[in-house]
């Protein structure tokens, strides 16, 4: 997890207003939204690189409710086009979700289905093979 924290931190791109990480009180704010828990090394995520701006994928970000891709406002979106209410999604791409489930695994929904082929361990995995390689 730490290589793939400080490559991310490396390759974060300049922008004229960066975006905030969040703290722990907005993260049970955005629990008590969405009114589902966020895993923990999902947590750890967004605490550590949701400012991150960097490829061309664009994952959730929780401390700006303007943004496309604020998470509640993602969450809703996904939910409403059949992304099971029990995965959190963590990116939207082409109207693909990769979503977290309880147990933190990422997983692509795809043309209304969990591709089972297209999965990973924890957030960072999904991070280093698909958020890196974008």
């Amino acid at each position: 997890m730490e290589d793939v924290y400080q490559k991310l931190r490396d390759l974060n791109a300049d922008v004229l207003v960066p975006l905030e990480l969040p703290d722990e009180d907005l993260l049970v704010d955005i629990e008590e939204e969405i009114l589902i828990q966020l895993p923990h090394e999902y947590r750890e995520f967004l605490l550590k690189v949701s400012d991150v701006i960097y490829g061309g994928l664009e994952p959730v970000t929780v401390t700006d409710p303007q943004s496309h891709t604020y998470l509640p406002e993602v969450a809703a979106t996904a939910w409403s086009v059949g992304l099971p209410r029990e995965l959190i999604p963590v990116c939207e791409h082409q109207g693909d979700y990769y979503a977290v489930n309880e147990e933190g695994e990422i997983h692509l929904w795809r043309d209304g289905e969990v591709d089972e082929d297209e999965s990973w361990s924890t957030i960072w995995h999904w991070a280093r093979d698909v958020w890196l390689e974008s």
